[in-house]
This record gives structure tokens, C-alpha cells and sequence, in this order.
């Protein structure tokens, strides 16, 4: 048994969790229903990983602020919006040039289904959200952008107390930071043992899934689903590739030592849940610990490639299954608004719903859709987290990578 334990427990992160999904696929499949018994031990998974993330990215944050100047604060987050809204603007326009190309969608009827329109939160929803008037409160209901509001000015008055306050300040501000530190080390020692039982919580999540919806449901929306698996290789190899070697950082190193990072996103379809994953892996690439804490926990909150490649291929379907002409000025729009919206509502519940509502609602196309796509939502989910985990990982490399230069060159 202590043999077995030992094989289990040192076997590549990669190989388990794929063993896992493809059993659970299987089950599902062959056993049918009856799988859904075990959809407790992936809901187990998920909850553990949401349980560290949520501490992962205020503890994070505040260690990256200790440790970058505010002229490379700013710096680092000019780059890093930037950076978001290029990757974000390109997985909207290979969405909609791949599905104007393939026509997915032709020959597909609405189905019966009375969909609400979710609410678009708007700017002053949005600045609200970001300061919240109970510290408390933000944290058990998992606020991401008071979350992270927090956790920039406790960084700063932290930063203050140690370099700047007085000597009592300084002596409090060394105290905290050590607490913080021990705390974060405390939390990823907790997602190691988290990882061993994550095969069998993807094992659970795949047979659970598969068991309710099977194939056929796959089988009708095919080419849909097809259109986005191609988008997300394209936005692969030729925007995040491109952008590495822009950084002329080594890529296939880069890709082995980030894979437990995009493998977990893929198979827990969360983004904030693989967060912590996702830091230890680019501290695996080489990715300083400074940037890596404050670049990633913004990138799980506002930035969605997924997200956004989902939209472009959704509103040409769409536009298909109704028949609808769109001119050249409508996909300009359909690019700009869905790079916003992207943006704007990563880090909301839902968030690409309520960005592909918007903009169906904006082009006068049926809400229905939404319900159409729904059935190959576990598959777009999968590849579209994993683009957005890859995404951010490839963000901060490149970001990190010029800081680097910058520094050498000052």
C-alpha cells in the first residue's frame, strides 16, 4: 500500500489529472446518471480550492506591494493593462474571423427556453463594488475587487510603517510582514496537499458531467464547439507565442513549467480557484515573486481571453441561427464593446453570460442563445479558463522580462 501511496503521490501532475478526467468521462458515459453520485468529491475540490484562493490573492498582493517601488507600481500596471487589452481585442477577432469563416450555427433552431437578461452592472455598480464599506463582509462573500482594493492600501500602509513610520512603526510593520509571509507560505503548503486529492475530484467533476448531458448533446453544437477549440490553438501559438518571443523568453521551457497551471484551470473551469497553481508556476518559469504576486491576482479578476473568444464565435452563431447581416462597422463594434466588457466583467459571477447578453441584446439578437450554448458550456468553459490561466502566466512573463531589462538598464 505505502508503495502505491508513494508511485500516486510522485507521479506527473499532468498524467493524474488527465487519468482522472478520462475515467470520469467514462463513467459518466457507461453508467449514465448513477455517476452523479459521486459529484460531492468534485464539489469538494472546487470548494478547497476557492478556499485558499480567496486568501491566496489578499496575501499575495500584499507581499508584492512590500516589495515594488510605486514609480514601478504603476509602471507594472500600465504595461499590464495594456498587455489585457491587446491579447483580449485579439481573442475577440480570431472568434469572429474563425466562426465568419466556418458558419457554425446553420441549420440550428432556437430551443424553448425563456431566458432572462442578467443584469449589466454599470460604472457606478462597478466603483462601488470596488470599495467595500465592511472588510468582513468582502471576504466571506468572496468580493474579488474589494478584495483587492484591500489588499493594495493594507500593502501600502504596510510598506509605510516599515520604511517610512517610526521606529514603533517600523517594529509593527516588521511584525506584520512576517506574519503575512508566514501566512502565505501557510496556504500554499495547504494547496500541495490539496493537489493529491485533486485527481479525484476531477475524476468526480468529469463523471458527474458526462452523466447528466452525454454526447448527444455535444454532437448539435459540434461546430460551434470545434470553432472555439481552434481559436483557443490559434490565440496559443500565435498571441501568447508571439508575445513570449517578443520577451525572448524560451517557450517550450516556458509551456513544460507552466502546465500545472493551465491543466488545473482546464479541468476546474476556474480561473481564481487555480490561482495559487498558477503563482507556483511562474515562480517554476523564472517569473520574479514580486511580479508574480501582484500580476496574477489581477489578471484572475479583469482579465478573460476565453471570455472574449467565446464572444466573437456566440455572436456570429447567433447571427446565423437568425439569419441576421452584419456589417464590417458591426464587428468593429462587436470587437471594441466585447474587449471592454471582457475586461469590465472578469471578475463578476457569470461574467460571460452577462458580457454575451450585452452584447446580443445590443445587436437585437435572442437571449435563447445563451440557453442554445449552455449545452456545450462544460466543454467552452474547460479550454476558455485555461486561455485566460495561460494568459495571465504569459502577461506577467513578459511584463517581468522587461522590468528586468529596465532595472539593468537604469
Amino acid at each position: 500500500m505505502k508503495k502505491i501511496w508513494q508511485l500516486y503521490k510522485h507521479s506527473s501532475f499532468l498524467l493524474k489529472m488527465t487519468i482522472g478526467f478520462i475515467l470520469g468521462i467514462a463513467a459518466g458515459i457507461i453508467v449514465g446518471p448513477e455517476m452523479e453520485v459521486v459529484k460531492p468529491l468534485g464539489t469538494i475540490l472546487i470548494n478547497l480550492l476557492n478556499l485558499i484562493a480567496v486568501p491566496v490573492i489578499f496575501l499575495t498582493v500584499v507581499l508584492a506591494i512590500n516589495e515594488i517601488s510605486p514609480k514601478h507600481l504603476g509602471r507594472l500596471g500600465g504595461k499590464l493593462l495594456g498587455y489585457y487589452g491587446i491579447t483580449t481585442a485579439a481573442a475577440v477577432l480570431i472568434g469572429v474571423g474563425l466562426a465568419l469563416w466556418i458558419n457554425p450555427g446553420t441549420g440550428l433552431s432556437l430551443p424553448d427556453a425563456d431566458v432572462e437578461k442578467p443584469e449589466t452592472p454599470g460604472f457606478s455598480d462597478v466603483l462601488l463594488n470596488i470599495v467595500p464599506n465592511n472588510l468582513f463582509q468582502a471576504f466571506s462573500s468572496g468580493e474579488l475587487m474589494g478584495i483587492l482594493f484591500l489588499a493594495v492600501i493594507i500593502g501600502l500602509t504596510l510598506s509605510i510603517m516599515r520604511f517610512r513610520g517610526t521606529e514603533e512603526h517600523k517594529e509593527y510593520g516588521a511584525l506584520l510582514y512576517r506574519f503575512f509571509r508566514a501566512a502565505n507560505e501557510m496556504f500554499f503548503l495547504l494547496l500541495k496537499g490539496i493537489l493529491l486529492y485533486a485527481p479525484i475530484g476531477i475524476f468526480a467533476i468529469g463523471a458527474s458531467t458526462f452523466a447528466t448531458q452525454g454526447w448527444e448533446t455535444f454532437q448539435s453544437l459540434f461546430a460551434f464547439t470545434g470553432v472555439f477549440y481552434l481559436g483557443v490553438a490559434l490565440l496559443w501559438i500565435f498571441v501568447y507565442t508571439g508575445f513570449l518571443m517578443y520577451a525572448k523568453v524560451n517557450i517550450q521551457q516556458f509551456f513544460s513549467r507552466t502546465k500545472d497551471a493551465y491543466v488545473t484551470a482546464f479541468f476546474t473551469s476556474s480561473s481564481i480557484a487555480s490561482l495559487p497553481v498558477a503563482v507556483e508556476a511562474a515562480k517554476k518559469a523564472g517569473i520574479s515573486e514580486r511580479t508574480a504576486h501582484f500580476s496574477l491576482p489581477i489578471g484572475a479578476v479583469f482579465n478573460s481571453d476565453g471570455g472574449a473568444l467565446r464572444m466573437g464565435v456566440s455572436i456570429v452563431f447567433a447571427a446565423n441561427i437568425t439569419g441576421l447581416d452584419l456589417s464590417a462597422v458591426d464587428f468593429i463594434t462587436i470587437v471594441a464593446v466585447g474587449t471592454l466588457l471582457s475586461i469590465g466583467t472578469a471578475g463578476i459571477p457569470a461574467a460571460g453570460l452577462v458580457t454575451l447578453s450585452a452584447v446580443l441584446t445590443m445587436f437585437n439578437l435572442p437571449l435563447e442563445i445563451v440557453a442554445l450554448i449552455a449545452g456545450v458550456d462544460v466543454l467552452i468553459g474547460m479550454a476558455g479558463t485555461a486561455s485566460n490561466v495561460l494568459g495571465d502566466i504569459v502577461g506577467s512573463a513578459v511584463v517581468d522580462k522587461k522590468e528586468k531589462n529596465s532595472d539593468q538598464a537604469a
